[in-house]
C-alpha cells in the first residue's frame, strides 16, 4: 500500500512523533491509522505526544552568528522545569538546531522541524528522542532570522541564557551594537523610532488614560493636554531611540548613535516563557 503525506501528517498530529517513526509505523500496519497509533503506543514512539500538552515554559534563548557578522539566528528552546533547561542534551540540542538553522539559514519553525542534522535525523525527530530522554514537554518556540548587508552588522547579547537579543547596525561598530543589545535587554523597546508604534496601541493607551482622569472633573479640553503628556511619555519609555541609554542615562540612544553617524536596522528580543500562561 502506498502511504501518502497526508496519512503521514495526520498520524503525526496524533502522536507528535516523527516523518520516519510515523511512515514506518504506517507501512507496518498497512496503512491503518489506528493500528499504527497502536504499534506507536506499544514501542513508545507516542510518549512525546503525551507531554506535548504540559505547559513549557522555561528553557534557554540561544543565538549563533556569521564569522562576518552580517547573518545571525536566534531561537528560544522551551522545556518544562529550570532543571531540564540545565541538562546538557537539551543545551545541546539547542545550540546544535540554531547553528543548522544559521548555516541553512531557517525563518521558520516548521521549516527548522524539517531540517535533517548530521545523523540523519529531522529536527523534529530529535526533539521527540530528546523528549522521550529527559521525559519533559520541549518545544522550539520562536525563531529570528537577521540579515544584513554593505557596512552594516549584527551583535548579541544573552542574559542568563533567559532573555537574548539581536540587533543590527548601519556601521561596522562591533562595541555600539552590543552596548545597544545589552540596552534592549535591560530596557524592552517596543519600537525603534516613534512612528513605528502601531496606531492601535497608542490610541489604547489613550483611552486608558482618559478613562483614569474621567473622575477629576477637569474639562475636556484640560484632560487632553494631560493625555497628551502621558501619551509623549510613554513614547519616550517604549521607543528604543528616545530611551535614556543603559550605560550613561545622560544621553538617550538616539544620541549614542548620532556619536558614530549610526541607525538601527532592526532588533529582536525574546525571554524564556514570555506571555505562556502557566
Amino acid at each position: 500500500m502506498i502511504i501518502t503525506a497526508s496519512l503521514v501528517k495526520e498520524l503525526r498530529d496524533h502522536t507528535g512523533a516523527g516523518m520516519m517513526e510515523c511512515k514506518k509505523a504506517l507501512e507496518e500496519a498497512n496503512g491503518n491509522l489506528e493500528a499504527a497509533i497502536t504499534i506507536m503506543r506499544k514501542s513508545g514512539q507516542a510518549k512525546a505526544a503525551k507531554k506535548g500538552g504540559r505547559i513549557a515554559a522555561e528553557g534557554v534563548v540561544v543565538v549563533k552568528m556569521s564569522d562576518d557578522n552580517k547573518k545571525a539566528i536566534m531561537l528560544e528552546v522551551n522545556c518544562e522545569t529550570d532543571f531540564a533547561a540545565r541538562d546538557s542534551s537539551f543545551l545541546e540540542f539547542a545550540n546544535t538546531v540554531a547553528s543548522y538553522g544559521l548555516t541553512n539559514q531557517i525563518t521558520s519553525i516548521d521549516k527548522l522541524h524539517e531540517m535533517v542534522l548530521e545523523d540523519g535525523k529531522t529536527v523534529l525527530d530529535a526533539r521527540d528522542a530528546l523528549v522521550a530522554t529527559i521525559g519533559e514537554n520541549i518545544n522550539i518556540r520562536r525563531i529570528d532570522m537577521m540579515t544584513v548587508a554593505g557596512d552594516a552588522i549584527i551583535n548579541s547579547y544573552i542574559h542568563n541564557g533567559r532573555i537574548g537579543v539581536l540587533v543590527g547596525v548601519s556601521v561596522a561598530n562591533a562595541d555600539l551594537a552590543r552596548d545597544i543589545a545589552m540596552h534592549i535587554t535591560a530596557f524592552k523597546p517596543l519600537a525603534v523610532l516613534p512612528e513605528e508604534l502601531p496606531a492601535a496601541l497608542i490610541e489604547k493607551e489613550r483611552e486608558i488614560y482618559l478613562s483614569q482622569l474621567q473622575d477629576t472633573n477637569k474639562p475636556q479640553q484640560i484632560l487632553e493636554k494631560i493625555v497628551d503628556g502621558r501619551i509623549q511619555k510613554f513614547i519616550s519609555e517604549s521607543v528604543l531611540v528616545k530611551q535614556a541609554f543603559v550605560k550613561n542615562p545622560d544621553i538617550t540612544v538616539e544620541d549614542l548613535l548620532k556619536q558614530s553617524n549610526a541607525s538601527i536596522l532592526g532588533f529582536a528580543r525574546f525571554e524564556v516563557g514570555e506571555g505562556i500562561e502557566k
